[in-house]
């Protein structure tokens, strides 16, 4: 069976330590230590990173090998300004669009977030995919890690 590439951003992983998200966050660490799915994260998730505590950075640099961080490229700059100009998602979180175009270029089905206002609400997913589309680019999902777990948790009671 072959793991599903999984785009995390920042918000899963300090969800990793943070009382309210690391239930669910560790239980998709585990699904990815059993083969289930593998993570890719990107640049700008290292950038964003370097202002968390130690133990976030630490857990950043275990997970991710260099082959499994995304660039930043033109082409991620200008779908990501797509977003914006649309008004995806305003302004001041362009970094969030970054993240969706990142994904979105890379061809990875499932962002990963725990970012509700920004990203993961069915009103932005759908703003995001409509951009995608005019743009010739497929559809993304954006979801929670608990959207992920559920099913895989209890068929190998991880």
């Amino acid at each position: 069976m072959h793991a599903l590439a999984l785009y995390l951003d920042t918000s899963v992983i300090g969800g990793y330590y943070d009382a309210e998200f690391m239930a669910d966050t560790r239980a998709l660490w585990r699904l990815k230590e059993a083969g289930v799915f593998q993570f890719v994260t990107s640049q700008l998730v290292f950038q964003e990173i370097v202002r968390a505590p130690e133990w976030v950075r630490t857990l950043m640099h275990k997970t991710f090998t260099l082959g499994e961080v995304l660039e930043r490229t033109k082409e991620v700059e200008k779908l990501a300004q797509a977003y914006l100009a649309q008004k995806v998602v305003p302004l001041d979180y362009e970094d969030d669009a970054r993240h969706v175009a990142i994904c979105t270029i890379a061809r990875i089905e499932y962002l990963v977030s725990w970012n509700f206002k920004h990203l993961v609400n069915a009103r932005r997913e759908s703003g995001f995919n409509a951009v995608n589309l005019l743009q010739g680019y497929p559809a993304i999902r954006i979801v929670t890690p608990t959207f992920l777990i559920h099913g895989h948790d209890q068929e190998k009671n991880l």
